[in-house]
């Protein structure tokens, strides 16, 4: 197998790797450039200090010292292009597993919720709808025939009632009648030109039979 075969996985028909696993290679990746990003800032740092140390005492030592830095700054501007690019990758991965996830789990919402219509059928559901507003007739028929006193023969004849009714009031009012006295239209009328004297006392009445008395003694 080729060097780029052992890198890219080898043949063609190789199982693919979910994108979990991928998702993991290339956090490993990312740790692993990070860590050589932080070698080669220390290096940069040791030949500018390299470079300093010899700049008046030896030149050339001092020129290959910045050398060797531009090197590293350039190892080190590939590494951080290499990061952006995987870890848009990673993000894309990472994006593409949660559409996974939540595709999956929709499918299999939608797969129990067929299952859990398969043994139904609209019509079915719409004749058990109208037995149950049937039965809910009959309970109410059932329990107003419970509640209705007919059952227990106390039945009573409604007219009846109100009659009785009328003559309890009639009784009632010639009671008050009485209780009251007899009205001014009920009174004698009396005869036109005559008046009517107040019914003197009876002490009067006393004083007259003895004048009258009196008269006839003498």
């Amino acid at each position: 197998m080729s060097f780029f075969g052992k890198i890219f996985g080898g043949k063609k028909d190789d199982k693919a790797p979910t994108t979990g696993e991928a998702i993991q290679k290339l956090r490993e990746t990312e740790e692993m450039l990070i860590k050589k990003q932080e070698f080669l800032e220390k290096k940069i740092e040791l030949e500018i200090t390299t470079a300093k140390k010899n700049a008046s005492k030896n030149k050339r030592a001092a020129i290959q010292a910045l050398k060797r830095k531009k090197r590293y700054e350039k190892q080190l501007q590939q590494i951080d292009g290499t990061l952006s690019t995987i870890e848009m990758q990673r993000e894309a991965l990472e994006g593409a597993n949660t559409n996974t996830a939540v595709l999956t789990t929709m499918k299999d919402a939608a797969d129990a919720l067929k299952a859990a219509h398969k043994h139904m059928d609209v019509d079915q559901v719409h004749d058990m709808m109208d037995d149950i507003a049937e039965q809910q007739d009959v309970a109410r028929e059932i329990s107003d025939a419970i509640s209705n006193p007919v059952a227990f023969g106390q039945d009573v004849d409604e007219d009846e009632l109100e009659k009785e009714l009328e003559e309890l009031e009639q009784e009632a009012l010639e009671d008050e009648l009485i209780k009251v006295g007899p009205a001014a239209d009920d009174l004698p009328a009396v005869p036109e030109g005559e008046v009517v004297k107040p019914r003197p006392a009876k002490k009067v009445e006393e004083d007259d039979d003895m004048k009258e008395l009196e008269n006839w003694a003498s």
